[in-house]
């Protein structure tokens, strides 16, 4: 349940810099910048997509401003997994699993 992002990913202009183009945007005008983790709070779906990137690995810092997901890597790190991260971010149940009871 839920709809799919679509996601391109692009190189930045520095090696470890890596930008998400979405075909929505999760922000409006307003810009949210994740230095850690811990800096993730809230419920508002960059604050989730920042805490799932981060939890994911190889992240160092996360920016999201309108439909743009720019990701600092890690030293090493590589953007592997990083586009399903952000692809599924609006789906809430699995196949084999069932939503709960009303």
């Amino acid at each position: 349940m839920g709809q799919s992002i679509t996601v391109t990913e692009k190189q930045g202009l520095r090696h470890d810099v890596v930008r998400f183009e979405l075909n929505r945007s999760l922000t409006g005008m307003g810009h949210h910048r994740y230095a850690s983790r811990d800096a993730a709070v809230g419920e508002a779906p960059p604050d989730e997509l920042a805490r799932r990137l981060f939890d994911h690995g190889g992240v160092d810092h996360v920016h999201v401003y309108s439909n743009v997901v720019t990701v600092d890597l890690a030293p090493g790190a590589t953007t592997a997994g990083m586009a399903d991260i952000i692809r599924d971010l609006f789906i809430y149940y699995r196949p084999g699993v069932s939503p709960p009871p009303v």
